[in-house]
């Protein structure tokens, strides 16, 4: 009776300590301090319900492990009920060993099922993994791998040899059923390792042979039957992101607390009576609620913006007031701890997950730290805003980075114009492409000016159908085909035009560009062409009143001042933004602005990102557009500039012909100058260059 009492009390004691370490790894959180992470927070702020030592066991197993841990509790309650039912076991030592293989084994195991999912990256799994695979090839991993987790299940559970057997053939049918399929993808694994290093190099001859030929023909054209049907394509895995760094929130809440005083204290300085009500928690900024006393003007809080900064020691204070539907002043103060917005958890949260739509863009956080995603079908053109080093271009590149997670090349296909030359080229040769990237402003006309007709041909073969909208079209093309249609057979794909500089455009020919930019934005959303647009020059000469009637959706990073702010935002705010991805995000249909902390992506992703894309296929340019994009020069030189004839003029009246000299008193770009210059000598006004000399001038000041 004394032994079965102690046995039963072994049992236990193994039961309990198999829920408590599975109750550590179910209330697991990266933010507890573990072997890997330490962290200096207060005993009370560790999420993990058995305590330190419950995060450490937990966060020190999963690192090492991998999702395999979880196994380990099972094991243990196992053994515990063997011994609690007084069922017949092995002893501790054998059990330990095979738990040690079994869970060692099964970690390689998942790692190599499960490359893209961060629980299967252990640290002790990928190294067996790759040790095996580099000495065995993937059939001898898998028999090895295969072979030790039965083992290990023989030495942890006593069952008959022949139930052992029995299972083992089993469990191998369904293992070698699969090898086949391993195989294929471990190949294609290597090839993508040596392809990207192929694709380095045939991008830069490429590039290198289109430095030579850029303005006599069309690069890089690809026929439509080598990658029409692209169903060997393969979505990036949201692996090539890196992993948000993980920030200590224990400070940070210690910090919120004593501010909320402080800033009641401040106002009563300034004569503001009240209390803060509430208090909601961002990444980057805290929006403190702030309920007026009685008789305050909202207008007297609105003033002490700069007097705040000063007295709560802060960059920038913005003042929400009121804040909308709510009784209550929102006063918006930087952190002192800033979290950075990472786009991989963008992409990575339900948010993005459950959008349904073709052209989803992730935005960033909003300032309570939930995802922001926007439907850009829905708005359906986007004009961004923002000053040099506010995280415009970034925010573009992670706007451009999540249509290309999201849509196949069949899907979504993009133009991108970069008259900047620095941040859109390094897409160039990804599969998603209509033309090579536009980094010449005469040619970008030329491109808007082919959109414009691909618009038109859409809207022709959606009267066919007697449809308004491209979804509706390719559902009765797929419902109804019509061979005879010709043209009319293949399915349309959606088009997003990303302007990366608009004031270059309007330089050198603002008319053509403002009257294609407008004749898009006012027609093109039914057939499934949308516009993202952006400059760090807004000012009324870039940011037309007909540009701004026909994009209600817009983005304001900082700005320099109220003016610009008032340009792209029609209200002040944008002037008091932080920089570095801070944002005012307009939607349509509506004047209350949302701020949101723009997702960082860093070049290091962008670059694997587009590596990956160029090796699972090559572009095929539209050969249609390309070729009005390499009129486009020729035609413009014949249009007829609304400050020629006044050139001419100056010239006659100097006698002198010069770029130069035409920029400075006409105040025009360099490029429109230099075309006057060109246009004046096919017209025999001046004479030929000649070296250092100057130009001969054949006209007279009379005439």
């Amino acid at each position: 009776m004394n032994k079965a009492w102690v046995k039963e009390l072994k049992g236990i004691i193994w039961i309990v300590l198999a829920l408590a370490i599975f109750l550590s790894l179910l209330t697991y959180s990266p933010n507890d301090p573990s072997l890997f992470h330490q962290s200096s927070a207060p005993a009370l702020s560790i999420e993990n319900l058995m305590g330190y030592p419950g995060a450490y066991l937990a966060g020190t197993m999963l690192r090492l492990l991998g999702l395999a841990t979880y196994a380990l509790p099972a094991v243990i309650f196992i053994f515990g009920g063997l011994i609690f039912w007084d069922k017949p076991c092995k002893s501790l030592w054998w059990v330990m060993v095979g738990t040690i293989g079994f869970l060692v084994s099964l970690s390689a195991l998942l790692y190599f099922y499960f490359p893209d999912s961060p629980w299967s990256h252990s640290l002790i799994g990928s190294f067996i993994y790759q040790v095996l695979i580099r000495n065995l090839n993937l059939g001898g991993t898998l028999a090895i791998l295969v072979t030790i987790i039965s083992l290990s299940l023989f030495l942890i559970i006593p069952l008959p040899l022949r139930s052992l057997q029995e299972g083992f053939l089993s469990l191998c049918q369904k293992i070698v059923s699969g090898v086949g399929k391993g195989f294929g993808y471990h190949h294609k694994r290597r090839e993508k390792s040596l392809g990207s290093k192929r694709s380095l190099i045939s991008s830069a001859m490429i590039g290198h042979g289109q430095e030579k030929e850029d303005d006599k023909q069309p690069m890089g054209v690809i026929p439509s039957s080598t990658n029409k049907s692209g169903g060997d394509y393969q979505p990036p895995p949201l692996n090539l992101l890196d992993n948000p760094p993980s920030i200590d929130k224990g400070s940070l809440n210690k910090e919120l607390g004593t501010r909320a005083g402080l800033l009641e204290q401040r106002l009563k300085d300034f004569g503001v009576q009240g209390r803060v009500v509430q208090i909601l928690k961002g990444p980057v900024i805290t929006m403190y609620e702030f309920e007026p006393g009685p008789g305050v003007k909202v207008s007297k809080i609105m003033n002490l913006s700069d007097d705040l900064a000063l007295a709560m020691k802060a960059l920038s204070v913005r003042i929400v007031a009121p804040v909308p539907g709510k009784s209550v002043v929102g006063i918006e103060i930087p952190n002192d701890i800033r979290c950075p917005v990472s786009l991989k958890e963008i992409l990575d949260s339900p948010t993005f997950r459950q959008n349904r739509s073709k052209l989803p863009l992730a935005l960033g956080k909003d300032i309570l730290g939930n995802p922001v995603v926007t439907d850009l079908a829905q708005i359906p053109h986007l004009l961004i805003a923002g000053a040099t080093g506010s995280g415009k271009s970034v925010g573009l590149n992670g706007m451009i980075c999540s249509l290309l997670f999201n849509a196949t090349p069949e899907e979504v296909k993009l133009i991108l114009i970069d008259p900047k030359m620095l941040e859109l080229s390094i897409y160039d040769g990804i599969p998603h492409l209509i033309l090579p990237v536009v980094t010449e402003p005469k040619k970008a006309a030329g491109a808007l000016r082919g959109i414009v007709g691909e618009m038109e041909r859409r809207y022709h073969l959606m009267a066919r159908y007697g449809v308004r909208h491209i979804e509706r079209y390719n559902q009765m093309l797929g419902e109804h085909p019509d061979p005879a249609q010709g043209e009319g057979g293949d399915k349309l794909y959606y088009i997003v035009v990303v302007i990366d500089e608009l004031a270059d455009l309007m330089l050198v020919s603002s008319r053509e560009v403002e009257d294609s930019i407008a004749r898009l934005a006012q027609m093109a959303r039914a057939a499934g062409i949308h516009l993202i647009v952006a400059t760090q020059r807004p000012s009324v000469d870039v940011l037309t009143g007909v540009i701004k009637a026909n994009f209600p959706a817009r983005i304001s990073y900082q700005v320099s001042s109220k003016v610009d702010s008032r340009t792209i935002l029609d209200t002040i705010g944008a002037e008091r933004l932080l920089g570095k991805g801070d944002l005012l995000f307009l939607p349509p249909g509506t004047s209350n602005l949302q701020r949101i902390h723009g997702a960082f992506v860093s070049e290091t992703e962008i670059k694997r990102l587009v590596d990956y894309l160029r090796y699972q296929q090559q572009p095929v340019y539209d050969e249609t557009i390309m070729k009005i994009e390499a009129g486009a020069e020729d035609q413009l030189e014949e249009e007829h500039d609304e400050k020629y004839e006044e050139a001419i003029q100056l010239v006659a009246r100097t006698g002198q012909a010069s770029i130069s000299m035409i920029q400075r008193k006409l105040r025009v770009g360099y490029n429109r100058a230099a075309r006057m210059i060109e246009l004046m000598e096919k017209e025999g006004i001046v004479g030929p260059a000649d070296g250092s000399k100057p130009r001969e001038v054949y006209i007279r000041p009379d005439l």
